[in-house]
């Protein structure tokens, strides 16, 4: 009698065992899993004519997707033509951008593919001044990093990792300040071409160098996650 009781009680330990194992892993040893960030829409900083074809700031938004294939056919950057279209040199820029992010986060990504369109009918977006914002954002996706609201990068994404210089930051600093963003992550790297500028009263504008700080910036962690 005892030996069956024994047997019952060790059966019911062996089944709460697996189950508990069915519904939480073992994780020891291993990191727990990432929770990616499929969709986001994210700010763009940059500059357009007004109606008296005078430059003026503007603050615009990029949609973006990323979805995790099942081959490993290498990075897939896609560009949707509608409702609005991104220029060729934008398509290249925010491509090499991309490409550069995920390799300084030493992210594989030869099974992904990106989606990217610009929610404007009828309209172009132009210029590299973006790539560094959307490079950033794609990495933050992968990584399940979000990005830290009124908040926003201009610059370009350089083959050493640094943020590249780009032109127009008083009227995108303007713009993003009218439309009440906290902070303006710029390249540390000046353009001269912009001359001098002030501050907006209560705007942050914070001058960048690397990826890194840059990603810090927008997130609050690290490109590359410490062990």
């Amino acid at each position: 009698m005892n030996r069956l009781i024994v047997s019952t009680n060790t059966l019911k330990v062996l089944w709460l065992a697996l189950t508990l194992t069915l519904i939480f892993p073992n994780w020891a040893g291993s990191s727990p899993p990432v929770s990616r960030i499929p969709h986001l829409i994210i700010p763009i900083l940059g500059t357009s004519l007004n109606e008296k074809f005078r430059p003026v700031g503007r603050v615009s938004q990029v949609v973006i997707d990323v979805y995790e294939r099942q081959d490993r056919n290498g990075l897939q950057i896609q560009f949707h033509t509608e409702p609005g279209q991104f220029s060729l040199f934008a398509r290249q820029s925010i491509h090499s951008a991309i490409t550069r992010a995920l390799a300084a986060a030493n992210l594989p990504a030869d099974s992904w593919t990106v989606l990217l369109r610009f929610p404007y009918s009828g309209q172009t977006i132009y210029g590299e001044s973006l790539s560094a914002m959307v490079g950033l954002s794609v990495v933050s996706m992968m990584k399940g990093d979000h990005l830290i609201a009124g908040r926003a990068l201009t610059g370009t994404i350089t083959e050493r990792g640094h943020i590249g210089a780009v032109g127009g930051l008083q009227l995108k600093i303007l713009a993003a300040y009218h439309n009440h963003f906290q902070r303006v992550l710029v390249p540390s790297e000046y353009d001269v071409r912009d001359g001098d500028w002030r501050t907006p009263f209560l705007m942050h504008v914070s001058p960048v160098s690397t990826i890194d700080e840059a990603y810090f910036g927008l997130t609050g962690h690290h490109l590359v996650n410490l062990p």
